[in-house]
Protein backbone atom coordinates (compact mmCIF):
# COMPACT_ATOMS: atom_id res chain seq x y z
CA UNK A 1 0.00 0.00 0.00
CA UNK A 2 1.31 3.47 -0.65
CA UNK A 3 2.71 5.78 2.10
CA UNK A 4 2.52 8.83 0.38
CA UNK A 5 -0.63 11.11 2.02
CA UNK A 6 -2.72 12.05 -0.93
CA UNK A 7 -4.14 15.43 -0.51
CA UNK A 8 -8.30 14.26 -2.67
CA UNK A 9 -11.00 16.34 -2.85
CA UNK A 10 -10.12 19.57 -0.39
CA UNK A 11 -13.21 21.92 0.07
CA UNK A 12 -13.22 25.61 -2.27
CA UNK A 13 -10.64 27.84 -0.68
CA UNK A 14 -8.25 25.10 1.38
CA UNK A 15 -4.82 25.86 2.28
CA UNK A 16 -1.73 23.39 2.60
CA UNK A 17 1.35 24.09 3.92
CA UNK A 18 4.91 22.17 3.38
CA UNK A 19 8.36 23.19 3.29
CA UNK A 20 9.10 22.31 -0.75
CA UNK A 21 6.16 22.37 -3.43
CA UNK A 22 7.25 20.43 -6.91
CA UNK A 23 4.94 21.14 -9.39
CA UNK A 24 5.26 18.07 -12.02
CA UNK A 25 5.33 14.39 -11.40
CA UNK A 26 8.21 13.94 -14.64
CA UNK A 27 11.63 12.80 -13.71
CA UNK A 28 12.87 16.16 -12.59
CA UNK A 29 9.92 17.09 -9.92
CA UNK A 30 9.87 13.49 -8.08
CA UNK A 31 14.14 13.51 -8.22
CA UNK A 32 14.24 16.90 -6.31
CA UNK A 33 11.08 15.69 -3.77
CA UNK A 34 12.69 12.48 -3.04
CA UNK A 35 16.40 14.46 -2.69
CA UNK A 36 14.91 17.09 -0.48
CA UNK A 37 13.62 14.41 1.93
CA UNK A 38 17.21 13.47 2.15
CA UNK A 39 17.60 16.68 3.80
CA UNK A 40 15.28 16.42 6.01
CA UNK A 41 12.67 18.70 4.49
CA UNK A 42 8.97 17.85 4.16
CA UNK A 43 7.91 17.97 0.29
CA UNK A 44 4.64 18.03 -1.79
CA UNK A 45 4.51 17.00 -5.54
CA UNK A 46 1.58 18.49 -7.48
CA UNK A 47 0.94 16.83 -10.68
CA UNK A 48 -1.87 17.86 -12.99
CA UNK A 49 -3.24 14.29 -14.05
CA UNK A 50 -1.98 11.33 -12.10
CA UNK A 51 1.64 10.07 -10.58
CA UNK A 52 2.48 8.59 -13.12
CA UNK A 53 1.07 10.75 -16.53
CA UNK A 54 3.76 13.40 -16.88
CA UNK A 55 6.00 13.56 -19.90
CA UNK A 56 8.81 11.33 -19.31
CA UNK A 57 6.94 8.51 -19.40
CA UNK A 58 6.31 9.21 -23.35
CA UNK A 59 10.04 9.10 -24.02
CA UNK A 60 10.98 6.15 -25.80
CA UNK A 61 14.92 5.89 -26.90
CA UNK A 62 16.70 6.71 -23.67
CA UNK A 63 19.11 8.28 -21.68
CA UNK A 64 22.37 9.77 -22.45
CA UNK A 65 25.66 9.29 -20.78
CA UNK A 66 29.22 8.45 -21.20
CA UNK A 67 29.16 4.93 -19.75
CA UNK A 68 30.49 3.15 -22.58
CA UNK A 69 34.52 1.93 -23.52
CA UNK A 70 36.35 4.16 -25.11
CA UNK A 71 33.76 7.11 -24.21
CA UNK A 72 34.32 10.14 -22.09
CA UNK A 73 32.16 13.32 -20.71
CA UNK A 74 34.66 15.27 -22.55
CA UNK A 75 33.24 13.61 -25.86
CA UNK A 76 29.12 13.58 -24.56
CA UNK A 77 30.00 17.49 -24.20
CA UNK A 78 31.65 18.00 -27.77
CA UNK A 79 28.43 16.63 -29.09
CA UNK A 80 26.44 18.45 -27.10
CA UNK A 81 28.05 21.90 -27.89
CA UNK A 82 27.56 20.60 -31.80
CA UNK A 83 24.20 20.24 -31.61
CA UNK A 84 23.28 23.35 -29.53
CA UNK A 85 24.40 25.59 -32.53
CA UNK A 86 26.67 27.51 -30.06
CA UNK A 87 24.47 29.36 -28.14
CA UNK A 88 25.24 26.30 -24.68
CA UNK A 89 26.43 27.38 -21.69
CA UNK A 90 29.17 25.41 -21.48
CA UNK A 91 29.60 25.54 -17.51
CA UNK A 92 26.08 23.84 -17.74
CA UNK A 93 26.63 21.23 -20.40
CA UNK A 94 29.92 20.42 -18.33
CA UNK A 95 27.80 20.03 -14.95
CA UNK A 96 25.36 18.07 -17.26
CA UNK A 97 28.11 15.46 -18.86
CA UNK A 98 30.44 14.77 -15.71
CA UNK A 99 27.81 13.99 -12.90
CA UNK A 100 25.25 12.41 -15.47
CA UNK A 101 27.26 8.97 -15.51
CA UNK A 102 26.68 8.77 -11.36
CA UNK A 103 23.15 10.11 -11.81
CA UNK A 104 22.24 7.30 -14.09
CA UNK A 105 23.86 4.79 -11.76
CA UNK A 106 21.79 6.23 -8.62
CA UNK A 107 18.72 6.08 -10.68
CA UNK A 108 19.72 2.40 -10.89
CA UNK A 109 19.57 2.13 -7.22
CA UNK A 110 16.68 3.52 -6.86
CA UNK A 111 15.01 0.52 -8.91
CA UNK A 112 15.24 1.79 -12.41
CA UNK A 113 15.97 -1.74 -14.74
CA UNK A 114 17.55 -1.12 -17.56
CA UNK A 115 18.11 -3.28 -21.19
CA UNK A 116 21.09 -5.56 -19.97
CA UNK A 117 23.24 -7.64 -22.29
CA UNK A 118 23.95 -11.55 -21.52
CA UNK A 119 27.16 -10.22 -19.95
CA UNK A 120 25.14 -8.22 -17.15
CA UNK A 121 26.56 -4.82 -18.64
CA UNK A 122 23.82 -2.22 -19.57
CA UNK A 123 23.24 -1.84 -22.95
CA UNK A 124 23.86 0.90 -24.89
CA UNK A 125 22.32 2.57 -28.01
CA UNK A 126 23.69 5.32 -30.43
CA UNK A 127 21.08 8.43 -31.23
CA UNK A 128 21.34 11.35 -33.81
CA UNK A 129 24.34 13.67 -33.23
CA UNK A 130 26.41 11.24 -30.68
CA UNK A 131 29.44 10.09 -32.11
CA UNK A 132 29.53 7.20 -29.49
CA UNK A 133 26.79 4.64 -28.30
CA UNK A 134 25.76 5.95 -25.15
CA UNK A 135 22.13 5.73 -25.19
CA UNK A 136 21.19 3.85 -21.70
CA UNK A 137 17.43 2.02 -22.63
CA UNK A 138 14.58 0.54 -20.81
CA UNK A 139 11.94 -2.26 -22.38
CA UNK A 140 13.54 -1.53 -25.95
CA UNK A 141 11.81 1.19 -26.72
CA UNK A 142 10.01 1.87 -23.27
CA UNK A 143 12.71 3.84 -21.23
CA UNK A 144 10.23 6.95 -20.06
CA UNK A 145 7.75 4.32 -18.28
CA UNK A 146 10.31 2.15 -16.85
CA UNK A 147 11.70 5.33 -15.37
CA UNK A 148 8.84 7.30 -14.41
CA UNK A 149 7.68 3.28 -12.68
CA UNK A 150 10.65 3.30 -10.60
CA UNK A 151 10.50 7.08 -8.90
CA UNK A 152 7.17 6.65 -8.39
CA UNK A 153 7.77 3.81 -6.34
CA UNK A 154 10.15 5.65 -4.84
CA UNK A 155 7.91 8.28 -3.92
CA UNK A 156 5.01 5.97 -3.02
CA UNK A 157 7.45 4.63 -0.36
CA UNK A 158 8.09 7.79 1.35
CA UNK A 159 5.39 9.10 3.63
CA UNK A 160 6.84 12.72 3.99
CA UNK A 161 6.01 13.35 0.42
CA UNK A 162 2.52 14.51 0.04
CA UNK A 163 0.72 14.51 -2.89
CA UNK A 164 -2.14 16.40 -5.13
CA UNK A 165 -2.98 14.83 -8.23
CA UNK A 166 -5.41 16.45 -10.39
CA UNK A 167 -4.11 19.94 -10.18
CA UNK A 168 -3.48 22.57 -12.12
CA UNK A 169 -0.93 25.08 -10.89
CA UNK A 170 -2.27 28.91 -11.40
CA UNK A 171 -0.10 31.40 -10.16
CA UNK A 172 2.37 32.21 -7.67
CA UNK A 173 2.30 33.13 -4.23
CA UNK A 174 5.27 35.46 -2.89
CA UNK A 175 5.63 37.23 0.17
CA UNK A 176 6.67 40.84 1.24
CA UNK A 177 10.20 40.58 0.13
CA UNK A 178 9.46 39.04 -3.36
CA UNK A 179 10.41 35.79 -2.09
CA UNK A 180 7.97 32.77 -3.75
CA UNK A 181 6.01 31.32 -0.68
CA UNK A 182 3.56 28.82 -2.39
CA UNK A 183 1.37 28.63 -5.20
CA UNK A 184 -2.61 28.55 -6.07
CA UNK A 185 -4.08 25.66 -7.85
CA UNK A 186 -7.06 24.85 -9.15
CA UNK A 187 -7.88 21.20 -8.23
CA UNK A 188 -10.38 18.57 -9.47
CA UNK A 189 -12.18 15.76 -7.42
CA UNK A 190 -13.75 12.72 -8.59
CA UNK A 191 -16.76 13.94 -10.77
CA UNK A 192 -16.87 17.37 -9.54
CA UNK A 193 -15.03 20.99 -9.47
CA UNK A 194 -13.35 21.75 -6.02
CA UNK A 195 -11.88 24.95 -6.82
CA UNK A 196 -9.15 27.21 -6.29
CA UNK A 197 -6.60 26.26 -3.03
CA UNK A 198 -3.30 27.16 -2.23
CA UNK A 199 0.08 25.65 -0.97
CA UNK A 200 2.25 27.57 1.36
CA UNK A 201 5.97 26.85 1.20
CA UNK A 202 9.31 27.47 2.15
CA UNK A 203 10.68 27.34 -2.13
CA UNK A 204 8.71 26.51 -5.22
CA UNK A 205 9.86 23.80 -7.66
CA UNK A 206 8.48 24.26 -11.35
CA UNK A 207 8.93 20.97 -13.43
CA UNK A 208 5.73 21.24 -15.20
CA UNK A 209 7.11 20.10 -18.38
CA UNK A 210 6.94 21.82 -21.91
CA UNK A 211 4.75 23.97 -23.99
CA UNK A 212 4.14 21.47 -27.13
CA UNK A 213 0.35 21.58 -27.04
CA UNK A 214 0.78 24.98 -28.53
CA UNK A 215 1.18 23.17 -31.91
CA UNK A 216 -1.72 20.89 -33.46
CA UNK A 217 0.80 17.96 -33.90
CA UNK A 218 3.32 17.13 -31.35
CA UNK A 219 4.64 14.48 -29.98
CA UNK A 220 3.51 15.99 -26.53
CA UNK A 221 0.71 14.93 -24.39
CA UNK A 222 -2.18 17.03 -23.93
CA UNK A 223 -0.94 18.66 -20.50
CA UNK A 224 1.57 19.90 -22.10
CA UNK A 225 0.31 23.56 -22.73
CA UNK A 226 3.12 26.01 -21.01
CA UNK A 227 1.95 25.73 -17.98
CA UNK A 228 4.99 27.09 -15.83
CA UNK A 229 6.36 29.21 -18.23
CA UNK A 230 2.84 31.08 -18.35
CA UNK A 231 2.82 31.27 -14.16
CA UNK A 232 6.41 32.21 -14.30
CA UNK A 233 6.13 34.98 -17.11
CA UNK A 234 3.09 36.24 -14.68
CA UNK A 235 5.10 36.56 -11.48
CA UNK A 236 8.02 38.31 -13.40
CA UNK A 237 10.56 36.08 -13.89
CA UNK A 238 12.82 35.51 -16.96
CA UNK A 239 12.73 33.04 -19.77
CA UNK A 240 14.87 32.63 -22.46
CA UNK A 241 15.19 30.80 -25.94
CA UNK A 242 11.52 29.99 -26.28
CA UNK A 243 12.46 30.60 -30.17
CA UNK A 244 14.08 27.19 -29.89
CA UNK A 245 11.23 24.29 -30.28
CA UNK A 246 12.56 20.99 -31.76
CA UNK A 247 10.62 19.79 -33.85
CA UNK A 248 11.25 15.54 -33.45
CA UNK A 249 12.16 14.92 -37.31
CA UNK A 250 10.42 11.02 -37.53
CA UNK A 251 7.24 11.09 -35.44
CA UNK A 252 4.49 8.81 -37.34
CA UNK A 253 2.29 10.74 -40.43
CA UNK A 254 -1.47 9.72 -39.55
CA UNK A 255 -2.52 12.28 -42.37
CA UNK A 256 -3.13 16.01 -42.82
CA UNK A 257 -5.62 16.69 -41.09
CA UNK A 258 -4.28 15.03 -37.22
CA UNK A 259 -4.00 17.06 -34.50
CA UNK A 260 -3.18 16.58 -31.13
CA UNK A 261 -0.38 13.95 -29.72
CA UNK A 262 1.32 12.36 -32.51
CA UNK A 263 3.15 8.64 -32.36
CA UNK A 264 6.52 9.15 -32.12
CA UNK A 265 9.41 7.04 -34.07
CA UNK A 266 12.32 7.47 -31.50
CA UNK A 267 15.24 8.25 -33.27
CA UNK A 268 17.06 5.11 -31.93
CA UNK A 269 15.35 3.30 -34.83
CA UNK A 270 17.72 5.23 -36.71
CA UNK A 271 21.02 4.91 -34.22
CA UNK A 272 20.24 1.00 -35.03
CA UNK A 273 20.50 1.28 -39.11
CA UNK A 274 16.93 2.32 -40.58
CA UNK A 275 17.62 5.00 -43.37
CA UNK A 276 15.23 7.89 -44.30
CA UNK A 277 14.08 7.46 -48.07
CA UNK A 278 11.82 9.44 -50.11
CA UNK A 279 8.82 8.10 -52.48
CA UNK A 280 11.28 6.44 -54.78
CA UNK A 281 13.65 4.85 -52.23
CA UNK A 282 16.24 7.65 -52.27
CA UNK A 283 18.30 8.22 -48.89
CA UNK A 284 18.56 11.81 -49.10
CA UNK A 285 20.40 12.09 -45.87
CA UNK A 286 23.52 11.08 -47.42
CA UNK A 287 25.51 13.73 -48.20
CA UNK A 288 23.86 16.30 -46.45
CA UNK A 289 25.74 15.78 -43.12
CA UNK A 290 28.65 13.45 -41.76
CA UNK A 291 26.42 11.75 -40.35
CA UNK A 292 23.57 10.95 -42.23
CA UNK A 293 20.57 10.01 -40.36
CA UNK A 294 22.14 10.35 -37.52
CA UNK A 295 22.59 14.45 -38.09
CA UNK A 296 21.50 16.79 -35.06
CA UNK A 297 17.44 16.75 -34.86
CA UNK A 298 17.09 19.69 -36.35
CA UNK A 299 19.24 19.11 -39.49
CA UNK A 300 17.44 15.99 -40.06
CA UNK A 301 14.16 17.80 -39.42
CA UNK A 302 14.85 20.71 -42.02
CA UNK A 303 16.10 17.63 -44.75
CA UNK A 304 12.94 16.49 -44.46
CA UNK A 305 10.68 19.57 -45.13
CA UNK A 306 12.85 20.60 -47.80
CA UNK A 307 12.73 17.37 -49.51
CA UNK A 308 8.39 17.18 -48.92
CA UNK A 309 8.96 20.82 -50.23
CA UNK A 310 10.83 20.19 -53.29
CA UNK A 311 8.71 16.67 -54.18
CA UNK A 312 5.03 18.40 -52.95
CA UNK A 313 4.86 15.04 -50.56
CA UNK A 314 3.65 15.01 -47.74
CA UNK A 315 5.40 12.90 -45.85
CA UNK A 316 8.88 11.09 -46.14
CA UNK A 317 9.37 7.20 -45.46
CA UNK A 318 11.74 5.93 -42.55
CA UNK A 319 12.86 2.24 -43.42
CA UNK A 320 13.20 -0.72 -41.24
CA UNK A 321 12.80 -3.81 -42.90
CA UNK A 322 15.87 -5.01 -42.87
CA UNK A 323 16.15 -5.47 -39.67
CA UNK A 324 13.84 -8.35 -39.46
CA UNK A 325 10.19 -9.36 -37.51
CA UNK A 326 13.16 -10.81 -33.78
CA UNK A 327 14.70 -6.99 -33.99
CA UNK A 328 11.35 -5.29 -34.33
CA UNK A 329 9.79 -7.47 -31.83
CA UNK A 330 12.26 -7.03 -29.12
CA UNK A 331 14.12 -3.60 -29.39
CA UNK A 332 10.99 -2.02 -30.43
CA UNK A 333 8.33 -3.66 -29.08
CA UNK A 334 6.13 -0.33 -28.57
CA UNK A 335 7.04 1.59 -31.48
CA UNK A 336 6.09 -2.13 -33.65
CA UNK A 337 2.79 -1.99 -31.42
CA UNK A 338 1.72 2.08 -32.49
CA UNK A 339 2.50 1.54 -36.31
CA UNK A 340 0.57 -1.42 -36.36
CA UNK A 341 -2.34 -0.01 -34.74
CA UNK A 342 -2.48 2.56 -37.41
CA UNK A 343 -2.24 -0.41 -40.40
CA UNK A 344 1.76 0.14 -40.86
CA UNK A 345 3.80 -2.93 -40.45
CA UNK A 346 7.51 -1.62 -40.07
CA UNK A 347 8.49 -5.44 -40.93
CA UNK A 348 7.14 -5.36 -44.35
CA UNK A 349 6.66 -1.58 -45.46
CA UNK A 350 8.48 2.11 -44.98
CA UNK A 351 7.27 3.82 -42.34
CA UNK A 352 5.67 7.51 -43.11
CA UNK A 353 7.53 10.14 -41.08
CA UNK A 354 7.23 13.87 -40.86
CA UNK A 355 8.49 16.40 -38.17
CA UNK A 356 6.23 17.55 -35.47
CA UNK A 357 6.44 19.66 -32.28
CA UNK A 358 8.78 17.70 -29.48
CA UNK A 359 10.55 19.84 -26.97
CA UNK A 360 11.01 23.40 -25.95
CA UNK A 361 15.16 23.67 -25.69
CA UNK A 362 14.02 27.13 -24.06
CA UNK A 363 11.83 28.16 -21.16
CA UNK A 364 12.25 29.73 -17.54
CA UNK A 365 15.81 31.16 -17.43
CA UNK A 366 17.91 29.35 -14.48
CA UNK A 367 21.46 29.10 -13.09
CA UNK A 368 23.11 25.82 -12.70
CA UNK A 369 21.76 25.31 -9.25
CA UNK A 370 18.40 25.69 -11.05
CA UNK A 371 17.46 29.01 -9.48
CA UNK A 372 15.15 31.88 -11.45
CA UNK A 373 15.61 35.53 -11.46
CA UNK A 374 13.15 35.30 -8.76
CA UNK A 375 14.02 34.27 -4.95
CA UNK A 376 13.15 31.26 -3.96
CA UNK A 377 11.45 30.20 -7.25
CA UNK A 378 13.55 27.45 -8.55
CA UNK A 379 12.65 25.13 -12.01
CA UNK A 380 14.06 21.97 -13.75
CA UNK A 381 13.50 19.64 -16.94
CA UNK A 382 11.54 20.99 -19.75
CA UNK A 383 10.32 24.14 -18.32
CA UNK A 384 13.58 25.52 -17.78
CA UNK A 385 16.35 26.63 -19.45
CA UNK A 386 19.65 25.61 -17.88
CA UNK A 387 21.73 26.48 -20.78
CA UNK A 388 22.50 22.88 -21.98
CA UNK A 389 20.46 22.61 -24.79
CA UNK A 390 21.51 25.89 -27.10
CA UNK A 391 19.68 26.36 -29.78
CA UNK A 392 18.96 22.83 -30.95
CA UNK A 393 18.56 19.56 -27.85
CA UNK A 394 20.86 16.93 -28.29
CA UNK A 395 18.85 13.53 -28.80
CA UNK A 396 18.20 11.96 -25.24
CA UNK A 397 19.99 14.84 -22.86
CA UNK A 398 16.58 15.81 -21.75
CA UNK A 399 16.19 13.00 -19.41
CA UNK A 400 19.29 13.67 -17.82
CA UNK A 401 19.18 17.10 -17.97
CA UNK A 402 16.30 16.49 -15.55
CA UNK A 403 18.01 14.38 -13.49
CA UNK A 404 21.11 15.83 -12.78
CA UNK A 405 19.90 19.80 -12.62
CA UNK A 406 16.88 18.09 -9.90
CA UNK A 407 19.64 16.96 -7.58
CA UNK A 408 21.71 20.46 -7.78
CA UNK A 409 18.26 21.82 -7.25
CA UNK A 410 18.07 19.72 -4.00
CA UNK A 411 21.54 20.35 -3.32
CA UNK A 412 20.84 23.59 -3.24
CA UNK A 413 17.89 24.02 -1.12
CA UNK A 414 19.74 21.24 1.35
CA UNK A 415 22.17 23.86 1.64
CA UNK A 416 20.10 26.85 2.58
CA UNK A 417 17.83 24.71 4.54
CA UNK A 418 21.33 23.61 7.02
CA UNK A 419 22.61 27.13 6.56
CA UNK A 420 19.27 28.24 7.93
CA UNK A 421 18.00 30.69 4.85
CA UNK A 422 14.67 29.07 4.21
CA UNK A 423 12.44 29.96 6.93
CA UNK A 424 8.37 30.36 7.08
CA UNK A 425 6.82 32.50 4.75
CA UNK A 426 4.18 34.56 5.28
CA UNK A 427 1.64 35.39 2.85
CA UNK A 428 -1.84 36.75 2.40
CA UNK A 429 -3.78 34.11 -0.15
CA UNK A 430 -6.93 35.73 -0.52
CA UNK A 431 -5.61 39.20 -1.57
CA UNK A 432 -2.76 37.39 -3.54
CA UNK A 433 -5.72 35.80 -5.79
CA UNK A 434 -7.37 38.75 -5.98
CA UNK A 435 -4.43 40.81 -7.14
CA UNK A 436 -3.94 38.90 -9.88
CA UNK A 437 -6.97 38.43 -12.23
CA UNK A 438 -5.97 36.99 -15.41
CA UNK A 439 -8.21 36.97 -18.63
CA UNK A 440 -9.22 33.45 -19.30
CA UNK A 441 -10.55 32.55 -23.06
CA UNK A 442 -13.15 30.52 -24.03
CA UNK A 443 -11.59 26.83 -24.38
CA UNK A 444 -11.98 26.64 -28.21
CA UNK A 445 -9.28 29.58 -28.27
CA UNK A 446 -7.04 26.49 -27.55
CA UNK A 447 -7.37 24.80 -31.25
CA UNK A 448 -7.04 28.68 -32.94
CA UNK A 449 -3.57 29.14 -30.92
CA UNK A 450 -2.21 25.92 -32.07
CA UNK A 451 -4.08 26.14 -35.96
CA UNK A 452 -2.32 29.52 -35.92
CA UNK A 453 1.30 28.89 -34.49
CA UNK A 454 1.14 25.36 -36.96
CA UNK A 455 0.81 27.76 -40.08
CA UNK A 456 3.27 30.09 -39.14
CA UNK A 457 5.66 29.38 -36.61
CA UNK A 458 6.40 25.44 -37.13
CA UNK A 459 9.59 24.02 -38.48
CA UNK A 460 9.75 26.95 -41.50
CA UNK A 461 9.12 30.63 -40.20
CA UNK A 462 9.09 34.03 -42.22
CA UNK A 463 8.66 37.28 -41.11
CA UNK A 464 5.05 37.59 -43.04
CA UNK A 465 3.83 34.13 -41.23
CA UNK A 466 4.95 35.03 -37.96
CA UNK A 467 3.13 38.64 -38.28
CA UNK A 468 -0.07 36.90 -39.67
CA UNK A 469 -0.06 34.48 -36.44
CA UNK A 470 0.91 37.49 -33.80
CA UNK A 471 -2.26 39.30 -35.09
CA UNK A 472 -3.96 36.58 -35.22
CA UNK A 473 -2.98 36.10 -31.49
CA UNK A 474 -3.31 39.46 -30.46
CA UNK A 475 -7.08 39.30 -31.61
CA UNK A 476 -7.93 36.56 -29.32
CA UNK A 477 -5.98 38.27 -26.58
CA UNK A 478 -8.19 40.93 -27.41
CA UNK A 479 -11.77 39.11 -27.04
CA UNK A 480 -11.03 37.27 -23.97
CA UNK A 481 -9.85 40.76 -22.37
CA UNK A 482 -13.60 41.71 -23.64
CA UNK A 483 -15.37 38.79 -22.65
CA UNK A 484 -13.62 39.49 -19.28
CA UNK A 485 -14.98 42.67 -18.82
CA UNK A 486 -18.14 41.83 -19.77
CA UNK A 487 -18.69 38.21 -18.33
CA UNK A 488 -15.55 36.45 -16.93
CA UNK A 489 -14.92 33.30 -18.36
CA UNK A 490 -15.78 29.99 -15.93
CA UNK A 491 -12.49 29.10 -14.40
CA UNK A 492 -11.99 25.86 -15.53
CA UNK A 493 -8.91 24.12 -16.17
CA UNK A 494 -9.62 24.22 -19.74
CA UNK A 495 -10.09 28.48 -19.89
CA UNK A 496 -7.38 28.05 -18.21
CA UNK A 497 -5.33 26.06 -20.35
CA UNK A 498 -6.33 28.23 -23.21
CA UNK A 499 -5.19 31.60 -21.60
CA UNK A 500 -1.82 29.66 -20.45
CA UNK A 501 -0.98 28.61 -24.48
CA UNK A 502 -2.21 32.07 -25.42
CA UNK A 503 0.46 33.51 -23.75
CA UNK A 504 3.46 31.23 -24.45
CA UNK A 505 2.48 31.21 -28.14
CA UNK A 506 2.93 35.09 -28.05
CA UNK A 507 5.95 34.92 -25.90
CA UNK A 508 7.61 32.63 -28.48
CA UNK A 509 6.21 34.54 -31.66
CA UNK A 510 7.84 37.74 -30.36
CA UNK A 511 11.15 35.83 -29.94
CA UNK A 512 10.94 34.34 -33.29
CA UNK A 513 10.24 36.84 -34.98
CA UNK A 514 13.08 39.29 -33.49
CA UNK A 515 15.62 36.35 -34.02
CA UNK A 516 16.62 37.19 -37.79
CA UNK A 517 18.82 34.21 -38.34
CA UNK A 518 18.76 30.61 -38.58
CA UNK A 519 19.87 28.95 -36.14
CA UNK A 520 19.41 25.31 -34.50
CA UNK A 521 15.57 24.31 -34.99
CA UNK A 522 14.90 28.02 -35.75
CA UNK A 523 14.58 28.57 -39.33
CA UNK A 524 14.19 31.69 -41.21
CA UNK A 525 13.22 31.30 -44.87
CA UNK A 526 13.77 35.05 -44.96
CA UNK A 527 17.20 34.73 -42.86
CA UNK A 528 18.54 31.20 -43.97
CA UNK A 529 22.12 31.86 -42.43
CA UNK A 530 23.35 31.56 -38.74
CA UNK A 531 25.15 35.15 -37.95
CA UNK A 532 27.43 34.56 -35.08
CA UNK A 533 28.20 38.14 -35.84
CA UNK A 534 24.69 39.88 -34.20
CA UNK A 535 22.97 37.10 -33.28
CA UNK A 536 25.30 34.11 -30.95
CA UNK A 537 23.67 35.62 -28.00
CA UNK A 538 20.22 34.58 -26.04
CA UNK A 539 16.51 36.48 -25.97
CA UNK A 540 15.38 37.34 -22.89
CA UNK A 541 11.51 37.73 -22.27
CA UNK A 542 9.52 39.00 -19.60
CA UNK A 543 6.14 40.56 -19.39
CA UNK A 544 5.59 44.45 -19.68
CA UNK A 545 3.50 46.23 -17.40
CA UNK A 546 0.82 46.42 -20.38
CA UNK A 547 1.09 42.18 -19.64
CA UNK A 548 2.86 42.06 -23.45
CA UNK A 549 6.02 40.18 -23.72
CA UNK A 550 9.14 41.44 -24.41
CA UNK A 551 11.99 40.04 -25.89
CA UNK A 552 14.91 41.83 -25.10
CA UNK A 553 18.44 40.69 -26.49
CA UNK A 554 21.21 39.91 -23.59
CA UNK A 555 24.66 41.90 -23.85
CA UNK A 556 27.60 40.06 -25.91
Amino acid sequence: MSATHRLTAPAPGWTATTDVVVVGSGVAGLTVALNVRKAGLRAMVVTKAVLDEGSTRWAQGGVAAALGEGDSPEQHLDDTLVAGAGLCDEEAVRTLVTEGPDAIRRLIATGALFDRGEDGEVLLTREGGHHRRRIVHAGGDATGAEISRALVAAVHTDPGIELIEHALVLDLLTDAEGHAAGLTLHVMGEGQRDGVGAVRARAVVLATGGMGQVFSATTNPAVSTGDGVALALRAGAAVTDLEFVQFHPTVLWLGPDAEGQQPLVSEAVRGEGAHLVDADGVRFMVGQHELAELAPRDIVAKAITQRMLEQGAEHMYLDGRHFGAEMWEHRFPTILASCRAHGIDPITEPIPVAPAAHYASGGIRTDRHGRTSLPGLYACGEVACTGVHGANRLASNSLLEGLVFAEQIAEDLAARHRAGELPERTVDVDAARAARPVPLPPSEARAEVQRLMSRGVGVLRSAASMADTAAGLALLAEQAAHVAEAKPADPRVDTWEAANLLLVATALVAAAAQREETRGCHWREDFPDRDDAHWRRHLITTLAASGDPVSTPEEQ
